[in-house]
């Protein structure tokens, strides 16, 4: 696994989606966890990387409740950055 792979499995579930819709990070670890369901969560620190490389280069946004985030902290929802809230 690595950064470029989660990156590309963020963009595969947004595309894969309605436009207004987020997904989870979580979803993002579980498509590149290799279908190990054991192994998702030690793919958690490969997805924030992934997510803080494309928020700063304005590809996706970050929300959580409705609301928009500066930046990954806490939990969070990932969407695509020119939908609408």
């Amino acid at each position: 696994m690595t950064v470029g792979v989660a990156n590309t499995a963020v963009l595969t579930l947004l595309a894969e989606r309605a436009p207004d819709t987020t997904i989870c990070p979580s979803e993002v670890a579980r498509k590149i966890a290799c279908d190990d369901a054991a192994d998702w969560r030690l793919a958690m620190p490969l997805v924030h990387e992934a997510v803080d490389q494309l928020f700063d280069r304005k590809i996706i946004r970050l929300s959580w409740k409705g609301r928009l985030l500066p930046a990954r902290s806490g939990p969070y929802r990932i969407g695509r950055a020119n939908d609408s809230q």
